[in-house]
């Protein structure tokens, strides 16, 4: 902190520690609604059906399903939806239940008269789904890494899907798995590494295989990408350098899976 004649010490202390504590925002209520509509809307587990949906309206032919007709394709969208998202989604939000309700059983047993605490099972679903709290992200993380092995190697041997389709869910999977573990040390942005990774999805198919077509959707995911990472900050939910990570993570496993494995 630097002192000067016309901002005295003083004074310096009770201003500075507003700017820089780790809470303070500059966001307003409406801000925080936006920027809370933005993480639901964009959460890590739809990140697979963005890509995919992407992927199969303008370019079906780098994942090898160019010969289906629009019934095939839908259908292979909802299989996606279903596996990647829903799934995952119930198996998320019943660990986080019954992780939330036996912290409630304890603080009853520590303070009966503590019934409205903050680990009170009162939370709506929106808000397990985001795993705020880093303790509290390990085990979903962790199940859901092993399902995303399971669909992976289903749709390799079950779904006699495409390489280059197992090569994006195996990339997905192996992004999953590095969150996980990092996860036990520190809070890494899940968001920034769903929204980044679709855009190295995308970016690597777009130089390595010359589809042109998705110049378009790139640029799309790029602002979405910035949206979203500016919404994590905005809630407060990581630091600029955990968002940054994430990006980092996110772009940089996808583009490397697609352009060194296909």
């Amino acid at each position: 902190m630097i002192q000067s004649a016309l901002c005295p010490l003083p004074l310096a202390k009770k201003i500075m520690p507003l700017t820089l504590h780790p809470s303070y925002t500059y966001s307003t209520p409406v801000t925080k609604k936006i920027a809370q509509a933005c993480s639901v809307l964009f959460h890590p587990l739809l990140m697979p059906t963005l890509l995919y949906a992407i992927l199969l309206y303008y370019s079906p032919a780098v994942i090898g399903a160019s010969g289906g007709n629009l019934q095939w394709r839908l259908t292979l969208m909802g299989v996606i939806f279903v596996t990647t998202f829903i799934i995952p989604v119930i198996s998320v939000l019943f660990l986080t239940r019954s992780r939330t309700l036996a912290r409630a059983e304890l603080n009853k047993l520590d303070n009966p008269a503590d019934i409205y605490s903050e680990e009170s099972p009162s939370k709506n679903s929106v808000t397990q789904l985001e795993l705020e709290d880093k303790k509290d992200r390990f085990v979903p993380f962790l199940s859901t890494t092993v399902f995303y092995t399971v669909i992976t190697y289903m749709f390799f041997k079950q779904l006699q899907a495409s390489y280059a389709m197992v090569i994006v869910l195996g990339s997905i999977t192996f992004s999953m798995g590095i969150i996980t573990l990092i996860t036990l040390f520190w809070k890494i942005s899940a968001h920034s590494v769903g929204i980044c990774g679709v855009a190295g999805f995308l970016f690597a198919f777009y130089h390595k295989f010359a589809e042109q077509q998705l110049f378009y959707p790139i640029l799309i995911i790029i602002l979405l990408a910035g949206l979203l990472m500016s919404a994590r900050l905005a809630l407060n939910s990581h630091t600029p350098s955990q968002v940054f990570a994430g990006a980092v993570l996110g772009f940089c496993v996808s583009f490397s899976s697609i352009y060194f494995l296909l």
